[in-house]
């Protein structure tokens, strides 16, 4: 509620000037008290954008099959192409968008109040790093969702619709919930084979004994054979999805939150943030060596003052029954609290270092 219009009109214009394609609607939300930007676009702007991307699409069978990155130039070998409700999935038509907003570039010079850019450099991800735009998503589609919450959610006793959650959701997730739902599986065996193993055990000790043995070795062999056959059924679905040979990022830009002196890169000559490898280091000896020490110098006093207060009220025995497990309530709160601490210690040192 607080961003002035400035701030708003200079963005907005960056966006519609430096990306055409995109359609944006501005909208202030009366009870969260917020601005928001509302960003789409045509069916043929996403085209042109698949093609910037490389984006990967099933090629029909009379031109080869398999997948291919889009051209627009040849669109027409790309099956289900004049479909435009469905030749991009929802994660798709996302990305694109996204990918769109973080390569809006600014020009040399370019300044927001006390926010300056360097030539080049992503303005999406610099005004979320510094609390100008507070969030950065995409809308769900409900009709998706509730479709979603029958085959999956709701189902009971029935595969993964893995090919609707890869299309909505993108493939990280849908590989996420192949990965469970073939490790749920696989924990049968052992699951079985120890039950099994359990009822045929005698009470002796060299039973128990040899028993353990056996059913070590059984978990070395499921382990391995595990891996493999997960290895190839998740290379069917990279396949399938199209990112078997997706090459990697060589160059990625450094996240909004690196601070650094400018200066021009030896490598592309172009003007960068740097941030010399002895300040790190200094850093990391003098600050971040420390500071962890005394986290865990801090958390094991902590556990040790617990287990002693435990003995302590479990040698008198005349306190009440509910009053034994109040150190390890204490426990479970430091352990919360010392959590939330640390997490904001480890970020700080993070952008810091």
């Amino acid at each position: 509620d607080s961003t002035d219009d400035h701030t708003l009109l200079w963005l907005l214009n960056h966006i519609r000037l430096g990306i055409p394609e995109l359609i944006v609607q501005v909208r202030h939300h009366r009870h969260t008290r917020v601005y928001a930007f509302f960003v789409t676009a045509t069916y043929e702007s996403l085209l042109r954008g698949a093609d910037e991307m490389g984006l990967r699409k099933a090629v029909k069978a009379e031109f080869g099959g398999g997948m291919r990155g889009f051209c627009c130039e040849e669109e027409f070998i790309y099956e289900n192409i004049d479909n435009e409700l469905g030749f991009f999935s929802s994660q798709e038509r996302q990305s694109i968008i996204r990918y769109w907003l973080e390569n809006l570039r600014a020009k040399q010079g370019e300044s927001l109040h006390n926010i300056h850019f360097l030539e080049g450099q992503p303005i999406i991800p610099e005004l979320a790093a510094r609390g100008v735009i507070q969030q950065l998503f995409p809308l769900h589609e409900q009709r998706i969702l509730k479709r979603l919450m029958k085959s999956w959610v709701q189902a009971v006793c029935e595969a993964q619709p893995l090919d609707d959650i890869c299309d909505y959701f993108g493939v990280k997730i849908a590989l996420y919930f192949a990965w469970l739902g073939f490790y749920t599986s696989a924990m049968v065996y052992p699951a079985v084979f120890g039950s099994i193993l359990y009822t045929f055990t005698d009470s002796d000790q060299t039973s128990q004994d040899i028993s353990c043995v056996v059913f070590a070795i059984f978990n070395v062999i499921w382990a391995t054979l595990f891996l493999e056959e997960w290895k190839r059924r998740g290379a069917e679905f990279a396949y399938k999805w199209g990112t078997l040979d997706t090459p990697a990022e060589s160059l990625e830009e450094p996240r909004p939150q690196f601070r650094g002196t400018k200066r021009i890169s030896p490598v592309t000559s172009a003007e960068e943030f740097y941030y010399p490898p002895w300040k790190r280091l200094l850093f990391q000896s003098l600050v971040s060596v420390p500071v962890c020490l005394a986290c865990l110098a801090l958390v094991f006093l902590l556990m040790l003052g617990c287990f002693q207060l435990q003995e302590l009220v479990l040698s008198i025995q005349e306190l009440p029954r509910v009053l034994r497990f109040l150190p390890k309530i204490i426990l479970a709160i430091i352990v919360t609290a010392c959590d939330e601490l640390y997490k904001k210690v480890a970020l700080w040192l993070n952008d810091m270092g």
